[in-house]
């Protein structure tokens, strides 16, 4: 029995082994150490501000800050077989002082447990006209679940539209009952419709989209090389 424990310990080993060498070989995470490690000019020179929409893109950046996970990103906590599903969006202040805003028109709704999140339906996708999809707007809270969400939209709230740019809260560092730490940062992602009025589960990557052409951003980790900006070309086949 020991044997086993001690040939299942080495095996983990070997794998976080593989997953670390892996993340460090990838050209993304040469800017995760930059902003980690970095003074506060390298940290600036990391940050994307776009408060008006790419040419061509129907969606605005809903923060300003340095575009560190990108959607289908493979590196941890995350992993090839579940990649993932958005976009997080790291922010250079404290928790509570970044802006967050509507990337496009839509109606807001809350959950009456959630402290740190939004989802807004989208009924006619600017891309695929006749098709509904919903954006998710996470980690709005500090580390004690305390909301940096506006008071416009309380618990419970469902169905509020919002116009383009209405400021929805301030990014945070809530991760819910997790024991691991993380950054403060806006999670935003694109969630499908179930077909029946409301959204397919955020965490299964198959029920998300793609944000890239929506924000004229190469924003697929497959697809990126430099830093998130405007690009008539977003997109890629990964």
């Amino acid at each position: 029995m020991r044997l086993v424990l001690l040939l299942g310990l080495a095996a983990i080993g070997v794998y976080l082994l593989f997953r670390l060498l892996g993340d460090v070989a990838d050209p993304q995470s040469e800017r995760f150490l930059q902003w980690w490690q970095g003074d506060e000019a390298q940290r600036q020179a990391l940050i994307t501000t776009q408060r008006e929409r790419c040419p061509g893109a129907p969606f605005v950046l809903p923060a300003d800050g340095f575009i560190g996970l990108l959607y289908g990103d493979p590196r941890a906590p995350y992993s090839a077989a579940a990649p993932h599903q958005g976009i997080d969006i790291f922010s250079p202040g404290e928790a509570g002082v970044t802006p967050v805003y509507a990337a496009y028109d839509g109606a807001i709704t809350r959950e009456a447990g959630w402290r740190s999140a939004l989802i807004q339906r989208v009924p006619d996708d600017p891309l695929q006209p006749g098709r509904t999809i919903w954006l998710y707007y996470a980690h709005m809270a500090d580390r004690d679940g305390n909301s940096f969400i506006e008071p416009a939209f309380p618990p419970g709230v469902s169905e509020l539209f919002v116009p383009q740019g209405t400021l929805l809260g301030y990014t945070g560092d809530y991760n819910g009952d997790s024991l691991r730490d993380i950054w403060v940062h806006l999670h935003f992602s694109i969630v499908l419709d179930d077909g029946r009025g409301g959204y397919t589960n955020e965490l299964e990557f198959a029920n998300t989209v793609d944000p890239s052409p929506y924000l004229g951003m190469s924003l697929h980790h497959a697809c990126a090389t430099d830093l998130p900006a405007c690009t008539a070309d977003p997109t890629c086949a990964p």
